[in-house]
Protein backbone atom coordinates (compact mmCIF):
# COMPACT_ATOMS: atom_id res chain seq x y z
CA UNK A 1 0.00 0.00 0.00
CA UNK A 2 1.24 3.49 -0.79
CA UNK A 3 0.80 6.52 1.44
CA UNK A 4 -1.69 7.88 -1.12
CA UNK A 5 -4.12 4.98 -0.56
CA UNK A 6 -4.42 5.30 3.22
CA UNK A 7 -7.82 6.51 4.37
CA UNK A 8 -7.95 9.58 6.61
CA UNK A 9 -10.81 11.74 7.87
CA UNK A 10 -11.32 15.44 7.25
CA UNK A 11 -13.82 17.49 9.17
CA UNK A 12 -15.77 19.78 6.84
CA UNK A 13 -19.07 21.54 7.43
CA UNK A 14 -19.52 19.63 10.69
CA UNK A 15 -19.24 16.28 8.89
CA UNK A 16 -16.51 13.65 8.85
CA UNK A 17 -15.44 12.99 5.28
CA UNK A 18 -13.31 9.99 4.41
CA UNK A 19 -10.55 10.76 1.94
CA UNK A 20 -6.99 9.75 1.04
CA UNK A 21 -3.77 11.67 0.50
CA UNK A 22 -4.04 11.05 -3.27
CA UNK A 23 -4.66 14.77 -3.89
CA UNK A 24 -1.13 15.47 -2.59
CA UNK A 25 0.57 13.04 -4.97
CA UNK A 26 3.61 14.70 -6.54
CA UNK A 27 4.00 17.16 -3.65
CA UNK A 28 6.48 17.20 -0.79
CA UNK A 29 4.48 16.62 2.39
CA UNK A 30 5.33 17.45 5.99
CA UNK A 31 2.97 15.44 8.20
CA UNK A 32 2.69 16.64 11.81
CA UNK A 33 0.74 15.50 14.87
CA UNK A 34 -0.26 18.67 16.71
CA UNK A 35 -1.89 19.95 19.88
CA UNK A 36 -3.30 23.33 20.83
CA UNK A 37 -2.27 23.37 24.50
CA UNK A 38 1.36 22.28 24.28
CA UNK A 39 4.59 24.16 24.91
CA UNK A 40 5.40 23.46 21.26
CA UNK A 41 2.11 24.90 19.94
CA UNK A 42 3.88 28.10 18.76
CA UNK A 43 5.44 25.88 16.06
CA UNK A 44 2.19 26.46 14.18
CA UNK A 45 3.54 29.90 13.25
CA UNK A 46 6.75 28.48 11.74
CA UNK A 47 4.84 25.65 10.03
CA UNK A 48 2.57 28.22 8.38
CA UNK A 49 5.54 30.36 7.31
CA UNK A 50 7.22 27.31 5.76
CA UNK A 51 3.99 26.33 4.01
CA UNK A 52 3.42 29.81 2.58
CA UNK A 53 7.02 30.09 1.40
CA UNK A 54 7.02 26.81 -0.54
CA UNK A 55 3.40 25.90 -1.35
CA UNK A 56 3.61 27.21 -4.93
CA UNK A 57 6.66 24.95 -5.42
CA UNK A 58 4.66 21.84 -4.48
CA UNK A 59 4.96 21.70 -0.68
CA UNK A 60 2.17 21.04 1.81
CA UNK A 61 1.91 20.74 5.60
CA UNK A 62 -0.68 18.20 6.76
CA UNK A 63 -1.92 18.73 10.31
CA UNK A 64 -3.24 15.79 12.36
CA UNK A 65 -4.32 16.98 15.83
CA UNK A 66 -3.83 14.43 18.61
CA UNK A 67 -4.91 14.37 22.26
CA UNK A 68 -2.71 11.47 23.41
CA UNK A 69 -0.03 13.48 25.19
CA UNK A 70 -1.26 14.90 28.51
CA UNK A 71 -4.59 15.75 26.84
CA UNK A 72 -3.19 18.87 25.19
CA UNK A 73 -5.78 18.90 22.38
CA UNK A 74 -9.03 18.53 24.32
CA UNK A 75 -11.14 20.66 21.99
CA UNK A 76 -13.31 19.20 19.25
CA UNK A 77 -12.22 19.50 15.63
CA UNK A 78 -14.07 22.76 14.96
CA UNK A 79 -12.60 24.40 18.07
CA UNK A 80 -9.09 23.24 17.12
CA UNK A 81 -9.53 24.65 13.62
CA UNK A 82 -10.83 27.98 14.96
CA UNK A 83 -7.95 28.26 17.42
CA UNK A 84 -5.32 27.56 14.75
CA UNK A 85 -6.78 29.88 12.15
CA UNK A 86 -7.47 32.74 14.56
CA UNK A 87 -4.32 32.58 16.70
CA UNK A 88 -1.77 31.40 14.09
CA UNK A 89 -3.52 32.23 10.80
CA UNK A 90 -2.94 28.69 9.53
CA UNK A 91 -4.08 27.86 6.02
CA UNK A 92 -2.57 24.40 5.51
CA UNK A 93 -4.87 21.34 5.52
CA UNK A 94 -6.04 20.08 8.91
CA UNK A 95 -7.56 16.66 9.43
CA UNK A 96 -9.76 15.12 12.10
CA UNK A 97 -8.17 14.47 15.49
CA UNK A 98 -6.50 11.04 15.63
CA UNK A 99 -4.45 8.69 17.80
CA UNK A 100 -0.84 8.26 16.70
CA UNK A 101 0.06 5.37 19.05
CA UNK A 102 -1.70 2.36 20.48
CA UNK A 103 -4.56 0.09 19.51
CA UNK A 104 -6.59 2.94 17.95
CA UNK A 105 -3.73 4.57 16.06
CA UNK A 106 -4.41 5.90 12.61
CA UNK A 107 -3.27 3.61 9.78
CA UNK A 108 -1.40 6.64 8.42
CA UNK A 109 0.77 6.76 11.55
CA UNK A 110 1.33 3.02 11.48
CA UNK A 111 2.59 3.48 7.91
CA UNK A 112 4.75 6.51 8.76
CA UNK A 113 6.37 4.90 11.82
CA UNK A 114 7.11 1.67 9.96
CA UNK A 115 8.62 3.59 7.05
CA UNK A 116 10.84 5.80 9.22
CA UNK A 117 11.57 4.71 12.78
CA UNK A 118 14.74 6.79 13.28
CA UNK A 119 14.25 10.40 14.42
CA UNK A 120 16.41 13.38 13.65
CA UNK A 121 16.98 14.91 17.07
CA UNK A 122 17.54 18.53 17.82
CA UNK A 123 16.12 21.53 19.50
CA UNK A 124 16.21 22.83 22.99
CA UNK A 125 17.58 20.66 25.81
CA UNK A 126 14.97 21.78 28.34
CA UNK A 127 12.07 20.80 26.06
CA UNK A 128 13.67 17.42 25.29
CA UNK A 129 14.02 16.80 29.03
CA UNK A 130 10.38 17.74 29.67
CA UNK A 131 9.14 15.44 26.89
CA UNK A 132 11.21 12.57 28.30
CA UNK A 133 9.90 13.12 31.83
CA UNK A 134 6.30 13.45 30.68
CA UNK A 135 6.55 10.22 28.69
CA UNK A 136 7.80 8.37 31.77
CA UNK A 137 5.17 9.89 34.07
CA UNK A 138 2.42 8.87 31.68
CA UNK A 139 3.87 5.39 31.24
CA UNK A 140 4.31 5.99 27.52
CA UNK A 141 7.70 4.39 27.10
CA UNK A 142 6.23 2.18 24.34
CA UNK A 143 8.47 0.94 21.60
CA UNK A 144 11.15 2.90 19.82
CA UNK A 145 8.88 3.62 16.83
CA UNK A 146 6.19 5.30 18.94
CA UNK A 147 5.49 9.00 18.59
CA UNK A 148 7.00 10.60 21.69
CA UNK A 149 5.09 13.88 21.83
CA UNK A 150 3.13 16.51 19.94
CA UNK A 151 4.73 18.04 16.84
CA UNK A 152 6.73 15.03 15.67
CA UNK A 153 7.21 15.52 11.93
CA UNK A 154 7.51 13.21 8.90
CA UNK A 155 8.87 14.48 5.60
CA UNK A 156 7.59 12.71 2.49
CA UNK A 157 9.07 13.19 -0.99
CA UNK A 158 7.16 13.69 -4.25
CA UNK A 159 7.12 9.92 -4.85
CA UNK A 160 5.42 9.20 -1.51
CA UNK A 161 8.52 7.90 0.29
CA UNK A 162 8.94 8.86 3.95
CA UNK A 163 12.48 10.24 3.88
CA UNK A 164 12.93 11.90 7.29
CA UNK A 165 11.41 11.86 10.74
CA UNK A 166 12.00 14.75 13.10
CA UNK A 167 11.66 14.82 16.87
CA UNK A 168 9.09 17.27 18.30
CA UNK A 169 11.87 19.61 19.43
CA UNK A 170 13.16 20.08 15.88
CA UNK A 171 11.64 23.36 14.73
CA UNK A 172 10.16 23.83 11.26
CA UNK A 173 12.97 26.33 10.59
CA UNK A 174 15.51 23.52 11.08
CA UNK A 175 13.64 21.42 8.48
CA UNK A 176 13.55 24.08 5.76
CA UNK A 177 16.79 23.00 4.05
CA UNK A 178 15.49 19.42 3.72
CA UNK A 179 12.21 20.70 2.24
CA UNK A 180 14.04 22.96 -0.23
CA UNK A 181 16.28 20.09 -1.33
CA UNK A 182 13.34 17.74 -1.93
CA UNK A 183 11.48 20.39 -3.90
CA UNK A 184 14.40 20.61 -6.36
CA UNK A 185 13.93 16.94 -7.25
CA UNK A 186 11.21 15.90 -9.65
Amino acid sequence: MSIYEIKVLKRENQQDIETTLEQYKGQVMLIVNTATGCGLTPQYEALEALYRKYKTDGFVVLDFPCNQFMEQAKEDDEEINSFCTLKYDTTFPRFKKIDVNGCNESPLYTFLKNAQSKREEGGNFFMKLMIGLSSKINGKSGNAKDIKWNFEKFLVNRQGDVVKRFAPTVSPNQIESFVAELLKKR
